[in-house]
This record gives C-alpha cells, sequence and structure tokens, in this order.
C-alpha cells in the first residue's frame, strides 16, 4: 500500500532539505566500496598481525581473500543485565560463519553503561556522551579494514544509537545488529512504580525498596518497561537492521540462538562477495528514517530518540529535525499500551502480536514505507511476521495475527488508543522543547503555574521534604543541558512531583535535561533549548514568574513583559562539581563541543 499522503510530503521534505549533505554522504560510501572491502589493500604485514590469533584454517581463507570476513562489534559486560547475554553470541556466530564459509572475528568492544545504575548519580553525566564515545569506538575496531560486513551486539540506552552511528559512518559495510532481548516478567511495572512513590512520601523504607526493584530487575535481559532500550529493539526492527520478528525474544531460548546464527548467515550473505550486496549506508534513507520516527510515535517510545533519531540520521547524511518529528506525532496513532504508557510490559506487547501486528497494521494504514531495503531484502512486508521454530529447530516465520492477542496492550490502527502519537515539539519564548503526553491525563496538558527555580535534583527533593512544594507551580530545573553537565536524566524528580500531583496540584517540569523513556504522568517539556549554559531564556526565569505549557497548542512560554525578561540578566551556576569525579574530567571536551538538543546533543553535528 501507498503512503499516507501526508507522509510522503514530510519524506519529501526530509528528502529535499537533505539532498546536499546526502549526495556527499553516497558519495563517500560509493567510493569506499570501490576500494573495499577486502584484504588484498594489506600489506603482509598488515595481513598477518589481523588474522595471527585465528585457526589455521581460518587464515588460509583470510589470507587467499576468498571468503567473507564477518567482524563482530560487541558491547558485552556481565554487570549490565541485558548485555550479559552477548558473552556467549561471538561463539555461536563464528560457529555460523564457518556453516556457511566465512570467518568471524571480534572486531572491538566498545563501552556499555547502565543509565538504571547511574541515575541520580554522577556518574549519569557521562551517559549521553556515552553515546558519541561508543560510536568512536566501534569505528577503532572497524579501521583494520579486515571485514566484508558487520554485525554489532548492543541493546541498551546510548548503545545502540551510538552503534548506528558507526554502522552508517561505515556505510560501504553490510550491517545486521543482533539483539539480545528483555528478560521474564518480575514485579509488575505498576507495582514497582507504586513502591517508589511511598518510598518518596516516608511510608516505606530502603529495604522495601529495594526489594521492589530487585523483582522488578531480576535476569539476563532488558528491563521490561518500554524505555529507550526496548524502543531501540523496536527501532532497529522497523527501520530493517534485525532480522524479521528478532527484537523481543527473551535471552537463553533457543529461538535466541537461532536468530543470531541467522543473523551471522545473513550479514555474510550480503557482503560484496555475493550477489545481494546491501551496505547500511544505501540501504538506510529518508524513508527509513521516517519509518523509525512513526514507529516511535505508534508505540509511546522513548523521548530520547528525539535526541538520538537526528544524530543516526545525519550520520546517513539525513537531516531530520523535530518539527518533523512532531508532525508525524500529530498523524500516527498510538497503537501500544506498554509501561509508562500502560500496565504492560514488553513481553505482554510481544505476546499480544508484537513488532508483526504493528508493522503490519501501519502499513495497511499507509503509515510507514514500505518500498525500502533491509537486511532480509526488500521491503517491510516481509516483517510482519512472527518468528517461530519448527520441530527440526529452524525459523519459520508465520503471518502476523490479523486480531490483537490483547487489546488492552495492541490496537488496530482504526481503533487506536488515542489519535496521536503524543510526542510534541514545544516552541516560544523559551525556545525549543520536547514533551510526551501519552501518559499524561488530558486535563493535565495545559499548566499555568508560578515558576519555581532549580539548578540541582537534590534541591527539589529537599524542597518537597520540607514541605515547600505543597502548591501549584513549574519547576524550573536548569543547568541540566550537555554543555553544562552532560545532559542526565532527571528520574528522581518523577516521585515527588507524582506524589505532589496526586495530591491535586498543578505541577508540570521544565527542563534543559532528560527524562527519557520513563517519562510518565506529570507534564514535563525537556531538551529546551537554547539550554542555560547557552544564555538561553531558561536562564533567566526568576521564582515566581508564571510559566504557561500548553501540549495541545504546542507552546511553551514564560508570561512576563517582554521587554522586562529580554533586559534580565542570564543566571549562573557553579558547575565545578560536575567537571572532576566518575570520569567527568575525561568528558570536559564533549561538554565545551556538543552541539544543541535539537541537533542531536552530539559532538559530531
Amino acid at each position: 500500500m501507498a503512503a499516507h499522503s501526508q507522509i510522503e510530503a514530510i519524506t519529501a521534505r526530509i528528502v529535499e532539505r537533505s539532498k546536499p549533505r546526502r549526495e556527499r554522504y553516497l558519495d563517500q560510501v560509493r567510493s569506499a566500496v570501490s576500494r573495499g572491502p577486502h584484504r588484498a589493500v594489506l600489506s603482509c604485514g598488515n595481513l598477518a598481525h589481523g588474522f595471527a590469533a585465528c585457526s589455521p584454517a581460518d587464515k588460509a581463507d583470510l589470507a587467499a581473500d576468498v571468503v567473507p570476513n564477518l567482524g563482530i562489534i560487541t558491547a558485552y559486560n556481565d554487570m549490565l543485565s541485558a548485555h550479559q547475554p552477548y558473552e556467549t553470541f561471538p561463539a555461536i556466530i563464528r560457529e555460523a560463519a564457518r556453516e556457511v564459509g566465512g570467518v568471524a572475528q571480534v572486531a572491538g568492544g566498545v563501552p556499555a553503561m547502565c543509565d538504571g545504575v547511574t541515575q541520580g548519580q554522577p556518574g549519569m553525566e557521562l551517559s549521553l556522551f556515552s553515546r558519541d564515545a561508543i560510536a568512536m569506538a566501534a569505528g577503532i575496531g572497524l579501521s583494520h579494514n579486515m571485514f566484508d560486513a558487520a554485525v554489532f551486539l548492543g541493546i541498551c540506552d546510548k548503545i545502540v544509537p551510538g552503534l548506528v552511528i558507526a554502522a552508517l559512518t561505515f556505510g560501504h559495510l553490510p550491517a545486521v545488529f543482533i539483539p539480545a532481548g528483555p528478560m521474564t516478567s518480575g514485579l509488575p511495572n505498576d507495582e514497582k512504580s507504586r513502591i517508589r512513590q511511598l518510598y518518596a512520601e516516608g511510608k516505606v523504607g530502603r529495604a522495601e525498596l529495594l526489594d521492589a526493584e530487585s523483582k522488578s530487575y531480576h535476569g539476563p535481559g532488558t528491563c521490561t518497561f518500554y524505555g529507550t532500550a526496548n524502543s531501540n529493539q523496536m527501532l532497529m526492527e522497523i527501520m530493517g537492521f534485525h532480522m524479521p520478528g528478532a527484537s523481543f525474544i527473551n535471552p537463553g531460548t533457543p529461538l535466541r540462538d537461532a536468530l543470531t546464527k541467522e543473523a551471522a548467515k545473513r550479514a555474510l550473505a550480503i557482503t560484496a562477495i555475493g550477489n545481494e550486496f546491501t551496505p547500511a549506508g544505501e540501504m538506510i534513507d529518508e524513508r527509513s528514517i521516517v519509518n523509525g520516527v512513526v514507529g516511535l510515535h505508534a508505540t509511546g517510545g522513548s523521548t530520547n530518540h528525539t535526541l538520538h533519531l537526528v544524530s543516526m540520521a545525519r550520520a546517513a547524511g539525513i537531516h531530520l529535525t523535530w518539527q518533523d518529528i512532531s508532525e508525524l506525532s500529530d498523524i500516527v496513532p498510538l497503537l501500544a499500551r506498554v509501561y509508562p504508557n500502560g500496565l504492560a510490559d514488553v513481553n505482554h506487547f510481544h505476546a499480544a502480536g508484537g513488532m508483526g501486528f504493528l508493522i503490519k497494521q501501519l502499513l495497511k494504514a499507509g503509515l510507514i514505507h514500505d518500498d525500502v531495503r533491509t537486511v532480509f531484502g526488500h521491503g517491510l512486508e516481509a516483517y510482519t511476521i512472527e518468528a517461530k521454530l519448527d520441530a527440526a529447530g529452524s525459523i519459520v516465520r508465520q503471518p502476523a495475527p490479523e486480531e490483537s492477542g490483547d487489546a488492552k496492550v495492541l490496537a488496530k490502527a482504526e481503533a487506536p488508543f488515542q489519535p496521536n502519537g503524543g510526542l510534541k515539539m514545544l516552541t516560544g519564548n523559551l525556545g525549543k522543547a520536547v514533551i510526551k503526553i501519552s501518559a499524561v491525563k488530558p486535563e493535565r496538558h495545559v499548566i499555568e503555574a508560578p515558576a519555581i527555580v532549580f539548578h540541582d535534583q537534590q534541591e527539589l527533593q529537599d524542597a518537597f521534604k520540607r514541605g515547600d512544594l505543597n502548591r501549584d507551580f513549574i519547576a524550573v530545573m536548569r543547568f541540566q543541558g550537555p554543555k553544562s553537565n552532560g545532559m542526565p536524566e532527571l528520574h528522581r524528580l518523577t516521585p515527588p512531583l507524582g506524589v505532589l500531583q496526586d495530591r491535586g496540584y498543578k505541577v508540570a517540569l521544565v527542563t534543559d535535561g532528560r527524562m527519557s523513556g520513563a517519562s510518565g504522568k506529570v507534564p514535563a517539556a525537556i531538551h529546551v533549548t537554547p539550554e542555560a549554559s547557552d544564555s538561553g531564556p531558561i536562564a533567566r526565569i526568576q521564582d515566581g514568574d508564571l510559566i504557561r505549557l500548553d501540549a495541545s497548542r504546542g507552546t511553551l512560554e514564560v508570561l512576563v513583559d517582554a521587554a522586562e525578561f529580554s533586559t534580565r540578566t542570564p543566571a549562573s551556576a557553579n558547575l565545578e562539581q560536575n567537571e572532576f569525579g566518575m570520569g567527568r574530567e575525561l568528558f570536559a571536551i564533549f561538554r565545551k563541543n556538543a552541539g544543541t538538543a535539537d541537533n542531536g546533543a552530539s559532538v559530531f553535528a
């Protein structure tokens, strides 16, 4: 089915805007293709170093330059539950490569940090910048020019976007992303949230809180709520980087291992040595990017991707803007209710029909482009399936169901949970921001209240505990942008603001920081740009200023006389405490050179 006319129009606009940069990028990709990749360009000394640790058979194959060599970029570590399963993947991939006459080598490892561990801690100030560090680390691994294709083992928040940036920077190589899957369901997310709120109110202690958290995050795999990590997996499938049906299969299962082997074999099948050459830079185009944005809206995905998708697109020479994202949100209905937008987790989403059902619905409604290239071939129709194992242990793909397995979790396009994706751009005299309202009740879409200004999460926590916040207000949390302190997520604000909202007060948050995929029931204008450290208007807000956040109209304004507001001296903040400790001194160059939030907050912009 042809794409919706408005989808086509937005896509065409992105194509036209991107032309100069995209054409330069494709010229570079094609030039790199013409020069390789093959081992023949390496000297004998280069090559000997490159396969010194291989088996004799693999050495012979690589020396002859007649078999494809698969580079593995891995984000494995065994502290992160989502990445722990990757420990065994290289062995599975090597075996799969040998079965089809290829070779596989681990090309390099990249860092993978957990926002759940660093939440509210100094290490969180490295989190966003780790995306660009991951891209560079993956680039180092692939720079040896030993590889005909690459597979990427990564799953969580900044890791996948960083790996995508690297894959598109090395766009002359085919690239397949291999997920590890979500952990099995534990304590329901709404119960975990309830315990967190009780802890914020002082009604339960740390022991009860830790018990609830441990029952929620209890085994290998991604966290089961629909945050950035699981939004990443949705994106990789709908953009065609995954094998069909691969995203949400639990780790440690026969189907998971079979899909991993299949992905490795497919990566070797689409190299320049074969007949289905699919370089990542040619495969991903403006239609692929639009499909990713549509999937994000249809599932109520992470606000972090207003940063990441912009940066990922730029790596392929494509200029995506917040305006594009916001306009697509107005068109795309919400088809999934997964926590924090509902009570279900990603395992329930998968059981209800998952990605196959979702993509089928979006295609039927003309909301995504079918005429795209993927690692599986041409067209997204091939992704409207469920992956299973037959009696012999081989992967079979069956058509996705026509009806949702749980109408409270997955809806049809003609009967959505809400008519839009709930992720909007806000504009006004405070600059630009984004807001996610898919979990915010309609009566809270417009908040007008006096500002209370904070420069630190702990300041708000302390004010809450003193009882100073029992009133209508908009919390302005500034100096949290990329240039200030790396733009940390501000999840410590969610429980106290949620408590105040439940007490009947009108509350909202305005910040140049992030809230990510856990953005929930409290209205939050985030990623405000220009940020306070760039002397943005947010730096001129004073306690008591009336602020109007209107998610319905898409506006964010301080209701102060314009002439008086413009003459105010921007506030300053002592950020020295953010410059040292937990590695923050190593990232000074990132803070200094970070781009604006609407350009992805990247050092590559």
